[in-house]
C-alpha cells in the first residue's frame, strides 16, 4: 500500500504546477491546461484520503462527480476559445480587448 504523503506530494505538485501555468502564460489553452491541472490536484486528494474513510465511497463518487464537471468544463471553456480566437484571431490573452471601455 502506497502512503498518502506520496499522493498529497504528487498533488502539490500538480496544484503548483498548475497555478505556475495560469500566472505565467498568456495563452489561453495553457491556462485552460493548468486549470484542469489544479482540478485534478483536488480530485487526488479527494480519493486519496478517501482510503480513510469507513465507507471508502464517498471520496470516489465526489471524486468522479469533479471529474464529470471538469470535462464539462473544459467542453464549455473549449468553445468559447474556439469563439474568441474567431473574433480576435488570436489566442494571447493580452491581445483581447473587446470588453474594455
Amino acid at each position: 500500500m502506497i502512503p498518502i504523503n506520496y499522493y498529497l506530494i504528487l498533488a502539490a505538485f500538480l496544484f503548483s504546477v498548475g497555478i505556475v501555468l495560469i500566472i505565467t502564460k498568456r495563452n489561453m489553452v495553457v491556462v485552460l491546461m493548468g486549470i484542469e491541472l489544479i482540478l485534478n490536484a483536488a480530485n487526488l486528494n479527494l480519493v486519496a484520503f478517501s482510503q480513510y474513510d469507513p465507507q471508502r465511497l464517498q471520496g470516489n463518487f465526489f471524486g468522479l462527480f469533479v471529474m464529470v464537471v471538469a470535462a464539462a468544463e473544459a467542453a464549455v471553456a473549449l468553445g468559447i476559445l474556439i469563439q474568441v480566437h474567431r473574433h480576435f484571431k488570436t489566442s494571447n490573452l493580452d491581445e483581447l480587448d473587446g470588453l474594455k471601455g
